[in-house]
């Protein structure tokens, strides 16, 4: 089967791993552009977030690429992520889009759904050939986030602007084409030594560090945040991610199959401003924002798109946070009509604001010394 799927950063070059591991041709979606939110937009229930509009788009655009089959996540819960499937599947087929729709979730007791799906998602292949591309594809994963978190420290250090993420496709590239664990380690290792050479000219300035928070989907997908951490980076920033994507699959898919997983950390991490689960990451919002406002980070930006009840409730607490921990915090809200300028502008007067405060958090340090 030819199986397409929406894109969640640079998850894709697992995915393809694992649908050819499972016997399915991948046909992956072009990464998103202006024209996937616009045809997305153009189909989609007028007050939807923006994450559901890019999503259908790229179902759209795989589709249009020859696909036959669409796997899309679900999910339960406050957050809207439960709907999507299910409202995108009608959508499809109102456009009489000829294809087969599997959801992809925990059973959650219903055994005879869950079966009729993994007959459609196990296709025709080994037991040999599906485990190596389960490997391949977790490897991969694992990869891309070691990459991204490298890139992530060198980009404010980095000589030439842009070097970096120029660096940093690149070698993505290599890792999608990647057939085994030797190559991956290998890719892995030449881009650790790239990197430190971008890096090494500027090394010794200071860089401010700010943590970011929010929407998964708006926190991974560089188009939606609108290259949110390459622009903090051209401004001296490392930004400090709070959000893995293998740590969700291990928490959320396979812990959460098994009844393993539990919120307890993120609860006594929030205490004081949230005491239960709203849905989406919300509490991972605010456990995540008093975690590093504890570590003293510089910063704190939240992102999130317009609509969002979780994040909502999250942004309603965060300046309380701010208050009591004394450490900046800024929320950003995007949607399809996100302009570049003013986005620019907000993250350089809050860049700016970062630097005077430490300057002045080191002036009176060093005169509480004298």
């Amino acid at each position: 089967m030819k199986v397409t799927f929406p894109h969640l950063g640079n998850a894709y070059i697992a995915i393809e791993a694992l649908l050819q591991g499972l016997g399915h041709e991948p046909i992956t979606p072009p990464l998103s552009t202006k024209r996937t939110i616009e045809w997305g937009s153009r189909y989609s229930p007028e007050d939807i977030c923006l994450p559901f509009k890019t999503i259908l788009g790229n179902m759209l655009e795989g589709i249009e690429l020859g696909a036959d089959s669409v796997y899309m996540l679900g999910g339960w819960g406050p957050c809207r992520l439960g709907y999507y499937a299910e409202i995108q599947r009608i959508i499809l087929h109102d456009l009489g889009k000829k294809v087969k729709f599997v959801t992809l979730e925990v059973p959650r007791g219903n055994w005879r759904m869950a079966r009729e799906r993994l007959r459609h998602i196990f296709g025709p292949t080994r037991t040999r050939h599906f485990l190596r591309g389960c490997q391949l594809s977790w490897a991969k994963l694992r990869a891309v986030e070691q990459l991204e978190q490298r890139s992530l420290q060198a980009r404010p250090l980095e000589k030439d602007h842009g070097s970096t993420s120029r660096l940093l496709e690149t070698q993505l590239q290599k890792l999608r084409m990647a057939q085994n664990m030797k190559t991956i380690s290998r890719i892995k290792a030449e881009t650790d030594e790239a990197l430190q050479d971008l890096a090494a000219a500027t090394a010794s300035h200071a860089v401010l560090r700010v943590g970011l928070v929010g929407e998964i989907y708006t926190v991974v997908e560089s188009f939606v945040n609108l290259r949110l951490e390459e622009r903090l980076g051209r401004l001296g920033v490392e930004v400090i991610r709070t959000i893995s994507l293998t740590e969700w699959v291990e928490e959320h898919i396979f812990k959460n199959a098994l009844g393993l997983y539990n919120q307890y950390e993120l609860l006594r991490s929030s205490r004081g401003y949230l005491h239960s689960f709203v849905g989406g990451h919300g509490l991972e919002s605010i456990a995540r924002s008093v975690e590093m406002a504890n570590a003293e980070l510089d910063g704190i930006i939240h992102i999130f798109p317009l609509s969002c009840m979780p994040e909502i409730i999250a942004q309603g607490i965060l300046p309380q946070l701010s208050a009591d921990k004394k450490v900046p915090i800024l929320s950003l809200v995007v949607d399809e009509h996100a302009g570049e300028t003013g986005f620019q502008t907000r993250l350089e007067a809050f860049v700016d604001l970062l630097q005077r405060r430490c300057t002045y958090v080191r002036k009176e340090k060093s005169l509480s010394r004298c």
